[in-house]
């Protein structure tokens, strides 16, 4: 227990409410990834939903295990079709039935799963993929489509395509401006007639936090929703933040695609606690304070004054995730690995000093960390093993002004021996590195830089698949990646 106090964030005074679904935000879910290299058991994840009372919820693919927790919940789910699947489905019917059959019709009918969309692919048009999906999703878009409407289930549930932000711009930066990315125009004017002529979503995914990343002269109040940004005019509406300016640059694309009416789906949004300097807890409250608040009002942007939909991004870090579009890449969730909440949070929009509920039943390896042992070390060969440590471990709460980026020598190469260690289920020749390490049972965490214990995850399988299948296209991903989530 004393572990647990130790992981849990620094709150100060809160209030402590019972929430009830009629207090909260209408139209907002999150996403539940699970790119860890121990992930929480499902029943622990839908459990920690149901106490935070979230019932809507994305997942990236249709795993059976997360799908039989979420059965009879009464859950909305968006069920994720992998990108590295999208070519077989679009070259054979055949299996977008079997897929269908397998991965949405199996989880129907009687305390079965609320499967409310279908997410063919996700942001399989980033410019950094090179066209690798641009001739295969839509054809597997539409094969989706037609295998769910035989099966008779479009009367429930509609496909949609998770698009990056990144497929529309606009030449001034200006929302009227908007218009689809040249490489991609013609097909995604394809696809969105396709979405208008059989009533079904646009989604995307939209990440004020990377405005600030990408660029360093980027005004940082204007990835914000309190109204201190520069307002920007355009067309007589007024934009103070980058959110609104994004979607109603959406908006405008599709307009000249031909489509006015359509509805958006915000697939993803969030902002990361660590791994660059604008990447903190502190940060992240804020941004959620503020989108919190925004959702409450049901006020929507200038040019869709209307409740959004939105999934939030993302629940739970993922300590596996690429870190070739940054460190942060692993540190989006509103909960760390456990389920320990990394910020207060009020999911009713009211702003209220609130913490959301923790994971329940978790377990924990045993308490022991791998540290550097001082009597043996060589400070001018542990290079090549610090390397080490960091590449098959997880070092990135020590880059940029993270919350683990001011620890001495010694204490950063412990660091990463214990990361690499827990990662390794604490196996005990994973915390040698040639003598220059030991094992110990006093609890290494220094100051606010936690030095954790990994959990007990139910099953490796689970784990695995997850990885290898929403990451078997990694190969093609160039590091210059910059916008993959």
């Amino acid at each position: 227990m004393t572990i647990r106090a130790a992981m849990l964030v620094n709150v100060g005074t809160v209030i402590v409410t019972t929430l009830t679904l009629a207090s909260l935000v209408r139209g907002f879910g999150v996403n539940w990834g699970n790119i860890a290299s121990h992930p929480l058991n499902p029943d622990i994840v839908v459990r920690m939903l149901k106490d935070n009372k979230i019932n809507k919820v994305k997942l990236f693919d249709a795993h059976s295990w997360t799908m039989n927790t979420l059965a009879g919940t009464g859950m909305e789910v968006m069920v994720g079709i992998p990108n590295n699947l999208l070519e077989s489905i679009a070259t054979d019917y055949e299996n977008a039935k079997d897929w269908v059959k397998e991965n949405v019709t199996a989880y129907m009918g009687k305390d079965g799963v609320n499967i409310k969309y279908v997410a063919v692919g996700n942001e399989p048009f980033l410019s950094a993929y090179n066209g690798s999906f641009l001739e295969t999703t839509f054809p597997a878009l539409k094969n989706i489509h037609k295998a769910l409407k035989e099966a008779g289930h479009t009367d429930k549930m509609k496909a949609t395509i998770p698009q990056n932000a990144e497929v529309y711009q606009s030449a001034n930066d200006k929302p009227s401006e908007g218009d689809f990315r040249s490489d991609v125009k013609k097909t995604m004017v394809d696809i969105v007639t396709f979405f208008h002529d059989n009533d079904l979503p646009f989604t995307v995914n939209i990440y004020p936090f990377l405005s600030l990343y990408l660029n360093e002269h980027f005004p940082v109040e204007f990835a914000f929703f309190d109204g201190k940004g520069e307002s920007i005019p355009d067309n007589g509406k007024n934009y103070d933040n980058v959110f609104d300016a994004n979607y109603d640059t959406l908006v405008y694309a599709l307009k000249k695609a031909g489509v006015k009416d359509m509805k958006i789906i915000i697939g993803e949004i969030g902002w990361p606690t660590d791994g660059h300097k604008y990447a903190t807890p502190k940060l992240a409250e804020k941004f959620y304070a503020g989108l919190m608040k925004r959702l409450a009002k049901e006020e929507g942007t200038p040019l869709r004054p209307e409740r959004l939909e939105v999934y939030l991004f993302g629940f739970l870090d993922e300590d596996m995730k690429s870190i070739a579009p940054g460190p942060f890449e692993r540190h989006w969730g509103i909960f760390r690995y456990d389920g320990t909440p990394k910020f207060m949070l009020d999911f009713t929009g009211k702003g209220r000093k609130m913490v959301p509920v923790a994971a329940k039943g978790v377990k924990y390896l045993d308490k022991q960390w791998c540290i550097v042992n001082k009597d043996t070390i060589n400070l001018d060969k542990v290079a090549p093993d610090l390397e080490y440590a960091c590449y098959h471990g997880d070092c990135t709460a020590m880059k940029g002004d993270s919350r683990c980026s001011k620890l001495d020598k010694i204490q950063n190469i412990s660091y990463a021996f214990n990361m690499y260690y827990q990662i390794q289920g604490q196996d005990v020749r994973a915390c040698d590195f040639k003598g220059a390490a030991r094992i110990t049972k006093d609890n290494a965490t220094v100051g606010s830089c936690l030095f954790p214990i990994q959990i007990v995850s139910g099953s490796d399988d689970f784990r695995i698949s997850f990885v290898f299948g929403r990451f078997l296209v990694v190969g093609l991903v160039l590091l210059g990646l910059i916008t993959i989530i």
